[in-house]
């Protein structure tokens, strides 16, 4: 095994955890299933933010949301960003994605040698929608905004195929996201055409209250046969690793930005809320050499990187985040760490100018909504043993351990204060970008 693995990072975009069937889900997901067999699987991971804004930049730098979620990577320093830090290890960098939010216009192609984000004419305003025209038509995407899992396969494995020496590979697949239009139908009780999948994902993220239950289950089902179709996708990327002989001494990990709602709580696909219907993502970790185990510690998006620095020998200075597993001689371990995890969104519209925070320990959770001058406005404290949906608020009276932890939460809010609307540098996005983030829900 060599001292400087491959690492291949795959992120999923709007992926809740108990939607998968090894996390409880009633409809079988088997590539992931197969992953708690031959990964470190943590059951209790939690994404950092409730969106992609916040909850990406953490993924791939290992600093906490703060002022530079607003616009990206703007301002963050190239070396000190994931693919950077590694790049100056020696390692060949490559991203491959369709987001617009992660797309060079947002500064996350720093430290990248390859970099895919699906703008073929970039920020240019001028021939904007020529793209549109060549995603709708050329490319035969019948009106979807994003490239799927197949693609980004493609592009990636050719980069792959291309270069010599350690690789670190980051992957975003958007196909779970909506509007939620599955190539293959194996849930959806009818066949939704690309206009109307994207007519009813918008419905549901403007006005939740015009869904009916019909509507609700269409949405889910959908959702799911978005699912099970990357499943197989990423099957079949597995497998094309495992024959190229590249994945037995890899670093792998597979989680989720964030997971995506179907009226829980009121709301649809993902709002800057922070109940686990957006919070809880899958996470595994797959060391050199490999390594099965099933841990319920809870931990953090924000491990990711740390845990791929520690592997490398690479500097965790500035990290935060402690790795998700550690090498001792090659033996692989699960370090002591806090019983607990924050995380953090900033409101928009209405609630701008809000913060949310919160922590999340194995069985309780508290929360507070505040002002960005400190003022609280709300708090609330769940007992997840006995109220897993977070249905009923408890005072936080109801247990030391609760009390304990609205008292880390103060502490932790009061020193990550910033807001992360509007404090950023203005970046000037075309027309082709400002289309594809309304039509995903992000406008």
């Amino acid at each position: 095994m060599s001292d400087r693995p491959d690492i291949f990072l795959f992120t999923i975009d709007a992926l809740r955890a108990d939607h998968l069937s090894c996390y409880g889900h009633h409809r079988e997901t088997p590539f992931f299933d197969s992953l708690v067999d031959r990964t470190v699987s943590f059951s209790n991971a939690f994404s950092v933010s409730s969106h992609t804004r916040e909850a990406m930049p953490p993924l791939l730098s290992g600093e906490r949301p703060s002022e530079f979620a607003a616009n990206g990577f703007v301002q963050v320093p190239e070396e000190e960003t994931l693919a950077g830090r590694l790049r100056a290890e020696g390692y060949t960098t490559g991203g491959f994605h369709s987001n617009p939010y992660l797309s060079r216009a947002y500064g996350f192609d720093a430290g990248f040698d390859e970099f895919y984000d699906d703008l073929v004419f970039g920020q240019n305003k001028l021939i904007a929608l020529a793209q549109q025209a060549l995603d709708r038509f050329v490319l035969n995407r019948g009106g979807q905004y994003y490239a799927r899992a197949p693609e980004i396969n493609e592009r990636s494995l050719d980069w792959l195929d291309d270069t010599d020496g350690p690789v670190f590979l980051w992957n975003h697949y958007m196909d779970p996201h909506g509007p939620y239009h599955a190539p293959d139908r194996h849930y959806a009780e009818r066949e939704l055409t690309a206009s109307e999948a994207e007519s009813l994902y918008r419905r549901s993220w403007k006005k939740p209250e015009s869904i009916t239950d019909e509507e609700q289950r269409l949405l889910r089902d959908s959702y799911d046969d978005e699912i099970r179709y990357l499943d197989g996708k990423l099957e079949s990327f597995f497998d094309e690793l495992e024959r190229r002989g590249r994945l037995e001494d890899a670093l792998v990990i597979v989680t989720a930005d964030h997971g995506d709602a179907f009226g829980e709580h009121g709301y649809y696909t993902h709002p800057r809320y922070l109940h686990d219907t957006l919070l809880h993502v899958p996470l595994f970790v797959s060391p050199p050499g490999n390594s099965a185990m099933e841990v319920d510690t809870p931990v953090s998006t924000l491990d990711a990187v740390p845990t791929i620095l520690e592997q490398v020998g690479g500097d965790l200075d500035g990290v935060a985040g402690t790795p998700l597993v550690t090498a001792r001689e090659k033996g692989y371990e699960i370090p002591d760490r806090e019983d607990h995890v924050f995380a953090s969104a900033t409101g928009e519209d209405e609630d701008e100018g809000v913060r949310r925070f919160a922590v999340h320990g194995k069985r309780w959770k508290v929360f507070i909504e505040m002002k960005e001058d400190g003022k609280i406005l709300n708090t609330a404290v769940y007992d997840l043993e006995t109220d897993p949906r977070e249905v009923t608020p408890l005072s936080p009276e109801e247990s030391e351990r609760s009390r304990e932890l609205l008292k880390y939460l103060k502490s932790f809010s009061s020193r990550h204060p910033e807001s992360s609307e509007g404090t950023g540098p203005n970046v000037e996005t075309s027309g082709e970008i400002e289309d594809r983030l309304e039509a995903l829900g992000y406008k």
